[in-house]
C-alpha cells in the first residue's frame, strides 16, 4: 500500500460544492412532488411529457437521467472522502482513528437511512426495513472504500473490476430454481438474499446493491486523487467518462449484461460512472478553471448541507411541510383562477424556497450539520 499518494495540499473544488448542491435542488424539487406535477400537465406522449420522464426512474432496463442521481451522489461522496481523509493524515490522524470515525458516520448513515420511514407503523419491522436508500447504501460503500482507500490508484480500479466481476458472477451462477432468475425482477440473487435476511420476497431494488454501487464511491476516491496529484483529470475524466459509457451501453446493447438500475448490473454501474465522469469534468471545466462562479451560492448552501436538507425532505417534507404548504396556500388557488394542477406546481416551488431559505439561514449563520 502507498501512504504517500498525494503530492500537493488539498484545494477546495468549487465545482464538487455546485454539483452536491445541483444533486440536492433536484432532490428537494422531487420531495415537493414539483416533476409529478409537471408531468400531469403534458399531453400523453408529448415531447415535453418525453422530457419530463427523464424525471423519473425508468422501471428496469434501461436508464434515464434520474437514474444517475444515485450513483452521481455516491460519486461526489467518494470525492470528498479523498480531500477529508488526506487532510486527517497530514493531522498526524492514525489509520485506526480514520477508521473509527468512518464507522461512525457509516452508523448515523444507516441510521438515518432508516429513521426516514419513521412516519410508516412498521418502519422498524424486519419483513418492511429499507435499506436501498441513499443514505443507507452510502453507510457499507463508504467503508469499502475507506478500506481500499491507501492502495494506489491502479490497485483501485482493479478492486473496482473484482467487484463488478464477483456482481456478474452472483447474478449468472448463483441458480436457484423457482426462485433465482438471472436478471428477472424479483427473482433474482438480490432478491433472494433479501428474502435470506429480511423474509421479504419479490423486491424490486434490492439491499445488496451497495457491493456494485461501491464501485461508484471508489471511483470518486480515485479522481480525488487524481485531482488532487494535479494530473490533468480533465482529460482523465473526458477519456473515462467515453470508455465508460462505450462500454456500458454495449454490454446492455448486445445482451451481454442488462442495464438495469434497480439490481445494479455491472452495465448500468459502468454506464453511469461514465455520466458521473463527463458531469465533473464540465463542471471542473466551467466553474475552476474558466472561472465562471456566479450564482454558485444558491447551489452551495444545499450543498454545504446536504445531509440536513435530505433529511428534513424526507421526512418532514414528504410527511407534513408540503401538504402544509399547499392548505396555507389554497385561497390563492380561488383568487388566481388557476387551475388546481398549475396551483400545485406553484405550491410545490413555495415549499422548496423555504426549504432553500432555511438552508441559507443555516449558511449564513455558519451552521453545517455533518456525520
Amino acid at each position: 500500500m502507498n501512504h504517500n499518494t498525494t503530492t500537493l495540499a488539498p484545494k477546495r473544488l468549487l465545482s464538487l460544492d455546485f454539483m452536491r448542491g445541483l444533486i440536492m435542488v433536484l432532490l428537494a424539487l422531487e420531495s415537493t412532488e414539483l416533476y409529478a406535477y409537471l408531468m400531469h400537465l403534458c399531453n400523453k406522449g408529448s415531447f415535453a411529457a418525453t422530457i419530463m420522464s427523464q424525471f423519473f426512474h425508468n422501471d428496469w432496463r434501461g436508464l434515464h437521467f434520474w437514474d444517475l442521481i444515485q450513483p452521481a451522489f455516491m460519486f461526489m461522496a467518494g470525492i470528498a472522502m479523498t480531500y477529508s481523509l488526506t487532510r486527517q493524515q497530514e493531522q498526524g490522524m492514525s489509520w485506526n482513528d480514520r477508521f473509527l470515525k468512518i464507522l461512525k458516520r457509516s452508523a448515523l448513515l444507516l441510521l438515518w437511512g432508516i429513521l426516514k420511514r419513521i412516519h410508516s407503523p412498521d418502519w422498524l419491522a424486519l419483513n418492511a426495513l429499507d435499506l436501498t436508500d441513499i443514505l443507507t447504501q452510502l453507510a457499507f460503500t463508504t467503508i469499502i472504500a475507506f478500506l481500499l482507500f491507501d492502495f494506489k490508484i491502479k490497485y483501485q480500479v482493479l478492486a473496482a473490476i473484482g467487484i463488478l466481476i464477483l456482481t456478474e458472477f452472483l447474478y449468472r451462477f448463483w441458480y436457484i430454481p423457482g426462485f433465482v432468475e438471472g436478471y428477472t425482477d424479483g427473482k433474482n440473487i438480490g432478491s433472494y438474499i433479501d428474502y435470506l435476511l429480511f423474509q421479504q420476497k419479490g423486491n424490486h431494488y434490492v439491499f445488496i446493491n451497495w457491493l456494485p454501487t461501491a464501485v461508484h464511491t471508489l471511483a470518486g476516491v480515485i479522481i480525488g486523487k487524481l485531482f488532487m496529484q494535479s494530473r490533468n483529470p480533465l482529460s482523465w475524466l473526458l477519456a473515462a467518462g467515453l470508455v465508460l459509457v462505450l462500454t456500458g451501453y454495449a454490454l446492455d446493447y448486445f445482451e451481454l449484461t442488462l442495464m438495469i438500475k434497480p439490481i445494479a448490473t455491472s452495465s448500468f454501474i459502468l454506464a453511469s460512472l461514465g455520466f458521473c465522469c463527463w458531469m465533473v469534468a464540465l463542471c471542473y471545466y466551467w466553474i475552476d478553471l474558466r472561472k465562471h462562479q456566479k450564482g454558485l451560492l444558491f447551489f452551495q448552501v444545499f450543498g454545504m448541507n446536504s445531509i440536513f436538507i435530505y433529511l428534513f425532505f424526507e421526512i418532514v417534507g414528504r410527511n407534513w411541510f408540503n401538504g402544509y404548504m399547499v392548505m396555507l396556500l389554497s385561497p390563492m388557488e380561488a383568487l388566481t383562477g388557476l387551475s388546481h394542477q398549475w396551483f400545485l406546481v406553484i405550491a410545490a416551488l413555495a415549499t422548496f424556497a423555504v426549504e432553500w431559505g432555511i438552508c441559507y439561514f443555516l449558511y449564513k449563520k455558519k451552521i453545517f450539520f455533518k456525520l
